[in-house]
């Protein structure tokens, strides 16, 4: 189904940083380190997840950002899902239109459907991604570029399937060590200016490429494990992130960001923060 969603619907995005007004987000209410997908739930595997703690944590994300004027739109959580909380991957908007991802692990292969569903239900069309696999933690835009991860979870032949749909974009692949699972575990735009990276997941050619866009922020080795690189842009160089990672929301301060803090600690330990738990649908 090729579909298109208009900006006066109230769905459109066209980067990482402008006021986030509508997102979707999926309580863990079944999250559960259940296969092994990621490095860091090697790390975490024997402890799991806590899923008393991780609704807290979860809950005080969303106030966060309702706080903040977001509109915080709640998927059913499943019990067959046990990633769902990681609302990014399943899906992006660029422009006026919003995609849905092709996932490239079974494991989450159900949490579309329940997107779709929700989708379809509120009387909102969408284009599907289907050559092979994409998934939304790839997908970084700033205005008319789209910096597209090539990773174990989106392979190149989806990018040229998204260039050859998204018409007036420039599509980015980006290369990095697929060890990090996604591109925004590694790399994270934050103004027209600025961007958070990790810079040995990069060879030298990557890292030039973005250097010649971005004034790079510097995310040490153990701040890049607890998720440092996945803040989450609010809008009015706000910026979520976790009170762990004392470096990164240093360095944010002395840019001009103001850092909101909310402990995820519970979250990450299956390898995602807060980019990974929003999806995104208006920021203006």
């Amino acid at each position: 189904m090729a579909t298109t969603i208009r900006k006066q619907q109230t769905e459109y995005c066209d980067s990482e940083y402008d006021r986030l007004n509508k997102v979707i987000v999926c309580q863990p209410r079944y999250m559960k380190i259940e296969e092994v997908i990621n490095e860091t739930q090697k790390h975490f595997l024997d402890k799991n997840i806590d899923i008393e703690t991780a609704l807290i944590q979860h809950g005080n994300f969303v106030k966060a950002m309702k706080e903040n004027g977001a509109e915080v739109i709640q998927l059913p959580p499943d019990q067959r899902l046990p990633e769902q909380v990681f609302t990014r991957d399943i899906g992006f908007t660029i422009g006026d239109t919003v995609y849905v991802s092709e996932m490239g692990s079974d494991i989450r292969s159900g949490e579309v459907s329940v997107l779709t569903d929700w989708l379809e239900s509120n009387g909102l069309q969408y284009e599907k991604l289907d050559f092979s696999s994409i998934e939304g933690g790839d997908v970084i835009i700033d205005k008319d570029k789209i910096f597209v991860g090539i990773s174990h979870r989106t392979d190149q032949g989806t990018i040229n399937q998204l260039q050859e749909l998204a018409e007036g974009y420039q599509v980015i692949p980006v290369p990095f060590q697929k060890k990090y699972l996604h591109l925004d575990c590694v790399f994270n735009i934050l103004s027209p200016d600025e961007a958070l990276v990790f810079s040995p997941a990069f060879k030298r050619k990557e890292l030039k490429m973005l250097e010649s866009y971005y004034d790079l922020i510097e995310v040490n080795a153990e701040e890049q494990f607890t998720m440092g690189t996945n803040v989450l842009s609010i809008g009015n160089r706000k910026v979520l992130s976790l009170p762990q990672n004392k470096g990164v929301n240093r360095s944010l301060r002395s840019y001009g960001y103001e850092v909101i803090e909310v402990d995820f600690s519970e979250i990450i330990k299956s390898g995602g923060s807060f980019r990974c738990c929003s999806m995104p649908l208006l920021r203006d």
